[in-house]
This record gives structure tokens, C-alpha cells and sequence, in this order.
């Protein structure tokens, strides 16, 4: 079997940033998958699965009501290594079109203070698996040590 994409990736050498994992093709239409790696693989402790998925239900919710992007929006969700998330989007992308869209998101999560979007039984098989304070947490982190001084070494996956 091949190896997939992901599984290519050097993630010794993987900083957190926004990179293009994949683009693939879907009739017409293209489709970016985006890796937002959010630690570094391997150095720092995994994301908690009740922040994770905080992280997700309120980035979801973001996404899919902005209105430049909610109908370009595939999916948004974790990697199941929790050091960070995958979004898909229709569209031919590069990881610098998405900086701007990752800080208002990212922003949204920092400064989100209200009840959790769909955090009740009837609306999630988990709901009780949230930790509000810590999204809020790695949302201003990732926001300060990667988003705000982006660059190309946090944009393209390192070589090698």
C-alpha cells in the first residue's frame, strides 16, 4: 500500500503553522485540505480530546457561518494525533489565502465566553467532553506564537 499524504511528512521537522496537505479533485472541483497544526508533533504535550472538541464545535460553527466561506466549507475536525485540525475546502487554495480567515476564527475562539454551540445531549454524542477555558486558552496561544508573525517556514511543510 502506498502511503498516504500525511504519513509523508517529516513530523520531526513540523512546527506548528498552516500547511496544504492535500488538493484533490471532485468532478470539476477542487478540494484544499488544509492541516492547522497547532503544536509540535512529537515535543509538546497532545491537545486534550475536551478542548479538541470545543475547538471543533465552535470552529465549525464559525466556519460554516462566515460569510465569505460557509459554502466552501467541507469539513472542519480534529487529527486524530490531536496536535491540531484538518479543514477542507472547495477551491484551489494555497495555505497564505486562509491566514486572515485562521485569525478571525482563532479570535473567535479565544474570546468565546457564551454556552457551546451544540454541547447538549441532543446535539452531540459527547457533549459533557468540553473544556471551554482551555480552548480559550490554545486559541490565544496559537494565535500569538504562530498567526500574528506568520511566515513561509509556517505556511509550506518543511523538506526532508
Amino acid at each position: 500500500m502506498d502511503k498516504i499524504a500525511s504519513f509523508q511528512i517529516n513530523h520531526l521537522l513540523l512546527n506548528p503553522g498552516i500547511y496544504v496537505s492535500r488538493k484533490d479533485k471532485a468532478g470539476d472541483q477542487i478540494l484544499t485540505t488544509f492541516d492547522i497544526r497547532m503544536t509540535k508533533p512529537n515535543y509538546e504535550p497532545v491537545m486534550n480530546t475536551a478542548e479538541v472538541h470545543t475547538i471543533e464545535h465552535l470552529g465549525a460553527t464559525f466556519l460554516r457561518n462566515n460569510e465569505e466561506y460557509k459554502d466552501r466549507v467541507i469539513y472542519f475536525g480534529p487529527m486524530g494525533c490531536r496536535t491540531g485540525f484538518y479543514l477542507i475546502l472547495a477551491g484551489d487554495y494555497e495555505s497564505k489565502d486562509i491566514v486572515e480567515l485562521m485569525i478571525s476564527m482563532f479570535e473567535f475562539i479565544r474570546h468565546y465566553h457564551d454556552p457551546i454551540p451544540g454541547a447538549n445531549p441532543r446535539e452531540c454524542g459527547n457533549y459533557l467532553d468540553m473544556n471551554l477555558g482551555m480552548a480559550n486558552y490554545l486559541a490565544e496561544k496559537f494565535l500569538s506564537q504562530v498567526l500574528y508573525d506568520i511566515d513561509d517556514s509556517r505556511l509550506n511543510y518543511p523538506e526532508g
